[in-house]
């Protein structure tokens, strides 16, 4: 009988602590994982204009504005569609480098991803 105690013992602490552990590095992980990011398209501007993302972040941009507008990547990288109002565009960044990219309906609006 009194072994069995132990034993059963030894199997609930050991069950405790590996829950723990589990929870522990759940957390340590999800602290390190990229989170998405969100550029507002408003006013004829991209905001913010520069972004730096750690890599594997998803940029999500949001037109805001009342016209359309499109995100596209200066280096063939990524290209919306046409965004009407509240309409949205992601892409995943998976490589460190600096993204410079421009609505193509209006060239003068540029902004830039930073991913590191």
């Amino acid at each position: 009988m009194r072994n069995t105690v132990i034993v059963t013992v030894l199997v609930y602490a050991s069950m405790a602590f590996s829950g723990y552990a589990m929870n522990f590095v759940q957390s340590a992980s999800a602290q390190h994982m990229p989170q998405a990011q969100e550029v507002k398209i408003d006013n004829f501007s991209f905001g913010p204009v520069e972004l730096t993302i750690p890599v594997g972040t998803t940029v999500t941009w949001t037109n805001r504005d009342d016209i359309p507008h499109t995100v596209v990547s200066t280096k063939g990288l990524f290209k919306s569609k046409v965004l009407d109002t509240d309409e949205k565009f992601s892409f995943t960044f998976t490589k460190a480098g600096s993204y410079p990219y421009f609505c193509s309906i209006h060239p003068k609006m540029t902004g830039e991803i930073v991913a590191k």
